[in-house]
């Protein structure tokens, strides 16, 4: 048994999905449960926990803290996961483009690619696999340029156009209505884990790192998404997009175990009330957008 095998089962009854031999199916109903069930979350890092990228850690947190991550976590401890079911799946280095397209980006985001999965809409079977960007995936897409809608969100796949990166991801349309997602871009060429950790350094220290900036939590069920950026939760369910401030201290954390599945208060996270203050304080610093008026009185 492998240093993950233990762990592999639990994972599997965390996501609700039995072991089965590998096929495109399969793929896509780990895909969806895990952008589902698992979240994609910030709140460690102002928690004060220093995380690592190694994707045991990842998948331990996972099953027995119930925790979740961003993408090298996420999408880290989902490669594992494949593999070890028998997938053939390869870490790849992309960038989310917040400013517009730009060459240092790449190596800030982790991208898989499930291989040798033939359909008759994919023969090549190579799939783009990614629960690590919170609000977009919720099923694999084929490695063929094209436009694709899952739910109520349309995705255009490509090569890129720019000469950064290969391939380009991007949503499209008016998609942006719940604060939207920056292109991505991503190599053809294979990575390993070590490739991501000074992307990952860089985003838990510098000041200018918008995971230092501001506690995020997401959550991508089927009809759309569910994202809480400090004290703002955008709920989108098809197409209506309902945005509203979180003050009161009660109602945020009963928002993040209820809506996000990330109950922080509960023993089996392992928080310390000392880090919840500190949590609660760094999202109830962030001032609130002009307009946005609050549901509540902070407390």
């Amino acid at each position: 048994m492998t240093r993950f095998g233990a762990l592999i089962p639990g994972y599997l009854v965390r996501l609700g999905c039995p072991a089965r031999p590998p096929s495109a199916v399969a793929l896509a109903e780990i895909h969806r449960a895990q952008a589902e069930r698992i979240p994609y979350e910030t709140t460690w890092l102002h928690l004060g926990e220093q995380w690592g990228i190694d994707p045991h850690e990842s998948i331990e947190r996972i099953v027995q803290h119930r925790r979740g991550g961003y993408c090298f976590h996420l999408n880290g401890a989902l490669a594992v996961l494949l593999q070890q079911l028998g997938y053939h799946v390869t870490l790849h280095r992309g960038g989310v483009h917040h400013n517009g397209p730009a060459a240092n980006d790449i190596g800030g985001h982790l991208v898989l690619l499930a291989h040798d999965l033939p359909t008759a809409d994919n023969p090549g079977g190579v799939w783009y696999v990614d629960t690590g960007l919170g609000d977009a995936l919720h099923e694999p897409l084929p490695l063929v340029p094209g436009q694709y809608r899952q739910g109520p969100m349309r995705f255009r796949l490509g090569p890129s156009p720019d000469g950064i990166g290969d391939w380009r991801f991007e949503r499209l349309g008016d998609d942006d209505a719940d604060g939207g997602m920056a292109p991505v871009s991503f190599e053809k060429a294979t990575a390993t884990t070590a490739a991501f950790e000074p992307a990952h350094a860089r985003n838990t220290t510098s000041p200018d790192s918008p995971f230092v900036r501001m506690v995020t939590a997401q959550r991508r069920p089927r009809t759309g998404s569910t994202v809480l950026r400090g004290r703002v939760l955008t709920t989108r369910r098809g197409d209506a997009v309902d945005r509203r401030a979180v003050t009161r201290r009660s109602d945020w954390f009963g928002l993040l175990a209820g809506e996000i599945g990330l109950a922080l208060t509960a023993p089996s996270a392992g928080v310390t009330p000392d880090a919840l203050d500190r949590l609660w304080h760094h999202a109830s610093s962030v001032p609130l957008p002009d307009g946005l008026r609050p549901s509540g009185d902070p407390g």
